[in-house]
């Protein structure tokens, strides 16, 4: 499947009628690699659109993870972030300034339906921790 960076090709390549705000978030998603949380998605829409409520960028974030559109993304303890990249990733996140990057893996092992016995996996998600560049530089200072 190729996967779209319109936000409107994308949502209805997923069976997801468009909306102003849906198109906003969905466009927000694609462009920023943030991995942004529900309260950050708000903050830099609401100016733009002021008829929005952390309520619709909630639900929306969760109709769009659950239909696969987006990906959510739970290596931080205190927030659920999103991810406009559904491709196969993992993520990393600072110990000390709590960024969160996506680490590109040329061969992740998918598990064979033998391993996996009489489970039926439909998900994966590969995290690390550790620290960025700019906090480990500071650490060995």
């Amino acid at each position: 499947m190729n996967i779209q960076k319109n936000p409107i090709e994308r949502l209805t390549q997923f069976g997801i009628k468009p909306s102003l705000q849906r198109i906003a978030v969905m466009n927000y998603l694609l462009k920023n690699y943030n991995h942004p949380t529900v309260d950050m998605i708000f903050n830099k829409l609401y100016a733009s659109i002021p008829t929005l409520s952390k309520t619709t960028v909630y639900n929306t974030l969760k109709l769009l993870a659950q239909q696969g559109v987006i990906m959510e993304i739970t290596i931080d303890e205190k927030n659920v972030r999103y991810d406009g990249d559904i491709s196969q990733h993992a993520h990393f996140q600072c110990k000390n300034c709590g960024c969160i990057r996506d680490i590109p893996i040329k061969n992740i092992k998918t598990i064979s339906d033998n391993e996996a016995g009489e489970l039926l996996i439909t998900e994966s998600r590969l995290y690390y921790k550790g620290y960025c560049e700019k906090c480990k530089a500071n650490l060995v200072k």
